[in-house]
């Protein structure tokens, strides 16, 4: 048992060390090592990966599944853990709910020993590459990822085949407000009006602006133009914020984009947000300065 766990865990290593990460043919190695192991188990046996990282799933794209599953069968076996009662899914969620949809009462599957930081890795790479995830748990997912596995922003966009823009506008999304980003989840309001949103720091001016988006249908081209006089608006009435000159705003959305962190540039000044050591690390060495160890 030991020596099958190394193995595994080794599979899931060389999936990380490849430069392009590919989960589709991480999961057939995985199918073709137990082919011969594959069982028919029952659906209501089966618990959802507790890092599953999805909060929601599309009922339209969930029963058009169901219908192929009624036609061909499951084509694919899911893989799963043996726990305590039953067992957790590791790999293809989608394909489970589909199958008890579809009326199955057990489905085929493929039992793996996998620890828990494995588990939580698989679910996330699996739905960034593979699931239509909204841009809320798509932006979580990248961001644990990253964190797991130290990558930079630019290393995570290459072994995923993203853009380093698209990678920080996705983050971003992460700092908006909570009641925003339950919009950007309902689809409410679009990725493009949600990455303007996402450049304020005024958490109320955002708040009131994503509505406004909704209320009166405005383009992401208007939204932008708001945002700027409303900007203007605020600056005024705040007297903190009086010395803070527009012409910077370029320059303040280039770093942000850059550094993927709160930047404010004010008259021969420029703060730079960070939460915590390893953020300000992390920003250091998208700088390239480098931290001489004692």
């Amino acid at each position: 048992m030991e020596t099958k766990k190394k193995a595994l865990g080794k599979g899931l290593e060389q999936l990380f060390s490849n430069t392009v990460i590919d989960f589709d043919n991480f999961e057939q190695e995985v199918i073709e090592e137990s082919s011969k192991d594959i069982l028919e188990i029952k659906i209501d046996d089966i618990r959802s990966n507790p890092y599953q990282p999805r909060k929601t799933f599309d009922t339209e794209t969930l029963n058009e599944l169901a219908k192929s599953i009624e036609e061909y069968g499951v084509v694919e076996p899911i893989i799963v853990k043996k726990s305590v009662k039953g067992y957790e899914l590791i790999a293809g969620e989608r394909r489970c709910k589909a199958a008890k949809i579809a009326g199955l009462k057990t489905i085929p599957a493929v039992i793996k020993d996998f620890t828990d930081q494995e588990m939580m890795e698989i679910a996330l790479i699996e739905n960034i590459q593979r699931e239509d995830l909204n841009p809320i748990d798509e932006a979580s997912s990248i961001s644990n990822i990253i964190k797991l596995r130290g990558y930079t922003q630019e290393e995570f966009a290459t072994k995923f085949g993203k853009s380093r823009t698209y990678i920080t506008n996705m983050l971003g999304l992460l700092k908006l407000p909570d009641e925003v980003k339950r919009l950007v989840e309902k689809n409410s309001i679009s990725m493009s009006h949600a990455r303007v949103l996402s450049k304020m720091d005024d958490e109320e001016l955002i708040i009131n602006l994503a509505k406004k988006v909704i209320t009166d249908n405005i383009s992401v081209r208007e939204l932008e133009s708001i945002s700027q006089n409303d900007k203007i608006i605020t600056t005024k009435k705040n007297p903190k914020k009086s010395n803070y000159d527009l012409k910077y705003r370029m320059y303040e959305n280039l770093l942000i984009d850059s550094l993927n962190t709160k930047i404010r540039i004010q008259k021969n000044k420029v703060e730079i947000y960070f939460n915590n050591i390893s953020e300000l690390e992390e920003l250091l060495n998208k700088m390239n300065v480098k931290i001489e160890e004692e």
